[in-house]
């Protein structure tokens, strides 16, 4: 009879992208490569990344750090925004705001956005049918990074905004059987110089 076991879920936002987000810079594929340096004794079962260039190109140079761990591409990691909230939903200070920030959304992204991101969460969240812990990884982007986060701390579905991630910095969130979601390591640069860190985060907010 098959067990419950650990997930152990790593998350990672791509690395800094170029300018038209074709796909890495110089310093993306450092930070890409020194992250996957880190990495290279956790026993993933599986790297997950999202379609576009700058995610994939992440995970590969990850990958390459890594010893046999296969890389599989998946829409759900992709780039999306995972929820549209209406107004009564949001803090009355900061409603304006957030719905200034959304108004970009197509009307593609709000009707297939919140469904990739219930996918996302089947997917890769949860305890395991499985005898040992599994260790998984997935490469993706700022958005998605945040819906995590927020699902893990049960709060309500807008909160993934104004939770922002760094470039190839690192989140670790625990699932644990019979255990709330625990998040271990969050937006963790210590691998990366500090040259190479808080790339991806306002200006303003660099530290």
């Amino acid at each position: 009879m098959t067990g419950i076991a650990t997930r152990y879920l790593y998350l990672v936002r791509h690395g800094e992208a170029l300018p038209d987000e074709s796909g890495l810079t110089e310093r993306g594929r450092r930070q890409a490569t020194l992250l996957g340096q880190r990495l290279r004794e956790i026993p993933f079962a599986a790297v997950h990344h999202g379609p576009l260039s700058r995610a994939e190109q992440t995970a590969r140079l990850i990958g390459d750090q890594l010893k046999n761990v296969p890389l599989h591409v998946s829409e759900v990691a992709g780039d999306f925004v995972p929820y549209v909230p209406e107004m009564d939903e949001l803090p009355a200070e900061s409603a304006d705001f957030y719905l200034r920030f959304l108004a970009g959304a197509t009307d593609e992204e709000r009707k297939h956005g919140p469904a990739l991101a219930r996918q996302a969460l089947d997917l890769f969240t949860g305890a395991v049918a499985a005898e040992e812990d599994r260790h998984e990884l997935v490469v993706t982007h700022n958005f998605l990074v945040a819906w995590f986060v927020r699902d893990a701390m049960h709060a309500p579905k807008w909160r993934w905004l104004g939770l922002n991630h760094c470039n190839a910095a690192l989140t670790v969130i625990r699932y644990a059987p019979g255990r709330p979601a625990s998040i271990l390591v969050s937006n963790d640069m210590r691998h990366l110089p500090a040259e190479l860190r808080w790339t991806g985060f306002p200006a303003e907010l660099h530290i």
